[in-house]
């Protein structure tokens, strides 16, 4: 399976929120982090100028998630940046051992100017926040704070 994702109505008035899809912890990664990524900016217009990377672990797959996208937003405030992609790699130590993230995010300084930005998120919010398992596909539920 490929991952997706699908901006979802009526969740949090104020907010925005997504659910995305993947068949492996990596696609639902990637998939959650393009959702956040197509809320800041259309990534059409974001110029692959330059690359960040992240390296994570949890025991949890699901503050996991929430660091990676988190990192997302942070990165976006202090370092002034968007961008166009995301891909990463998700994968268990052991059985009940830790969750490990290598992440690599490609994109640009913004830049009101060449790139169509949309929304500001503030934050991910625990608000009805899920990762769970589907039919053998993985599954998030994600608000953004607008």
């Amino acid at each position: 399976m490929t991952s997706s994702f699908r901006f979802l109505e009526d969740i949090a008035l104020a907010d925005s929120a997504f659910e995305a899809r993947g068949g492996t912890p990596s696609e639902l990664f990637t998939a959650s982090a393009m959702a956040v990524i197509e809320t800041l900016a259309d990534p059409r217009t974001v110029a692959a100028a330059l690359t960040r990377t992240v390296s994570r672990h949890d025991r949890s797959l699901a503050n996991l998630l929430f660091d990676w996208l988190g990192d997302i937003v942070y990165l976006k405030d202090a370092e002034a940046l968007v961008f166009r992609e995301a891909a990463c790699t998700v994968s268990a130590d052991q059985p009940g051992g830790e969750w490990r993230l290598e992440g690599r995010l490609t994109g640009a300084p913004i830049d009101a100017a060449r790139q169509d930005l949309r929304a500001d998120i503030k934050a991910i919010t625990k608000h009805r926040y899920e990762v769970r398992q589907d039919n053998g596909d993985w599954v998030a539920t994600v608000v953004m704070d607008i």
